[in-house]
Formats: structure tokens, sequence, C-alpha cells
């Protein structure tokens, strides 16, 4: 159980880390804003940059997000379900949808992500951030932070579940 605890811990950690990303975002794109109108002065590798932020963001606070109880889900049901059900419906949407999606996204990435790195892919832009082999790997992260997570969702929701039978 202490491994469960761990994956749980990192995401939140990692989340946490990543959503001040944000606030950088925010200052690179008034910093853009202020160079290009009032100075006619422009940075592709800052645009860039934002871009990279936001991908971060977003694929690196998915499992904070899960690990929250945060994210997104229609709503309509779930709310009305008691707590035993809530559970249910949780472990059942990772075994039935979220692990195999995550699986197929790492699955069909592989060789995308592996030509990136074998040509250290870079910017098309001059002047732009030549780590795009970085971002990339990005989705592996995702999929793989997001399995960690709902495969804690699962051993916590039958831990809760099964606590009252034995």
């Amino acid at each position: 159980m202490h491994y469960f605890e761990l994956i749980n811990k990192t995401n939140i950690i990692l989340g946490k880390f990543f959503s001040w990303s944000l606030l950088i975002m925010v200052v690179l794109t008034f910093v853009i804003v202020i160079l290009r109108y009032l100075f006619n002065i422009g940075f592709i590798w800052m645009q860039e940059l934002v871009r990279y932020l936001y991908a971060a963001v977003f694929m690196l606070c998915a499992a904070y997000t899960l690990a929250k109880d945060e994210h997104v889900r229609v709503d309509i049901f779930y709310s009305k379900l008691k707590e035993r059900h809530k559970i249910i419906v949780n472990i059942v949407g990772s075994l039935i949808f979220l692990i195999p999606v995550c699986l197929c996204i790492l699955y069909f990435s592989f060789t995308y992500v592996i030509n990136s790195w074998a040509q250290l892919e870079g910017s098309l832009e001059e002047r732009g951030l030549h780590a795009v082999y970085l971002l990339k790997t990005l989705i592996w992260a995702f999929a793989i932070m997001l399995v960690l997570q709902s495969v804690y969702v699962i051993s916590q929701g039958s831990l809760k579940l099964f606590r009252k039978y034995y």
C-alpha cells in the first residue's frame, strides 16, 4: 500500500509544481504582447515557450486533477449516487475507460516519440526552441501518470468497498 500512496503523493507534488507554469505563461504572454505591440520586437522562442508550458500543464496536471477528484465528469447521475456507488463508478470507469485509453495512447505514440528522439527533433522555426522531442515525451508522461493514478483510485476504492466486509 505504501507504493500506492507514493504514486498519489508524487502526482500531487508534480501537479502543484507544474500548475505554477500558468503564472509563468501569463507573465510571458504579457511580455510578448508588450514587446510586440509597443516595441515591434518578437521572439519566436518566447511564443513557443508559452506553448510548451501549456502542454506541460495540460499533460502533467491531468493525474493531479484525478488525484484531487476534480476532473471533468458528466455529473447528471454521479452527484446523486451514494458513496459506495460513486466508488464503484470510479473503479469501473478506470478499468474500462481510463486505463485502456492511456494504454492506447502509449501504444500509438510509441514510434512517434521514438522517432522524435532519434532525430532530436527541433522547432520548424530557426530561432524556436529545439526541443520538440521533449515536448512529445510529455505524451508518455501523461499516459503513465494517469495509469498509475487510476491504479491508486482502484486500490483505494477497493479498500473502501471491502473494508466493510472484512
